[in-house]
């Protein structure tokens, strides 16, 4: 086991297994996005969840009607419940992220 001491080991211990995940896949980043917003829905993943994968998704190039694909996709899979939970959660985030960019567009046109 390590000895190594952190404020915040279980971040650093998320962020660490998701650079190692980043560094050994080949997928393409919009696969990849996709993917990973897939399989949120399918572990009915918070919002907070949502936030770290919608905003670099769209960075990435998939579309609002790609994550909608994607949920289409996997609603056989996981079920109605976890796939409505997901569309909401999306949106929040989707809600958040926006609320975000306004607010620092208003910040620059301040300055």
């Amino acid at each position: 086991m390590s000895s190594t001491s952190s404020e915040n080991p279980v971040l650093d211990t998320l962020a660490a297994i998701n650079a190692e995940s980043l560094a050994r896949c080949q997928l393409d980043q919009n696969s990849l996005l996709a993917v990973r917003i897939g399989a949120l829905a399918a572990v009915d993943a918070p919002a907070a969840s949502y936030l770290l994968h919608v905003g670099p998704a769209i960075d990435a190039g998939v579309t609002v009607e790609q994550v909608q694909n994607i949920l289409i996709a996997v609603a056989p899979i996981i079920g109605a419940p976890r796939t409505a939970s997901a569309a909401i959660k999306i949106t929040e985030a989707l809600g958040i992220v926006v609320a975000e960019v306004e607010a620092e567009l208003e910040d620059e046109e301040q300055e």
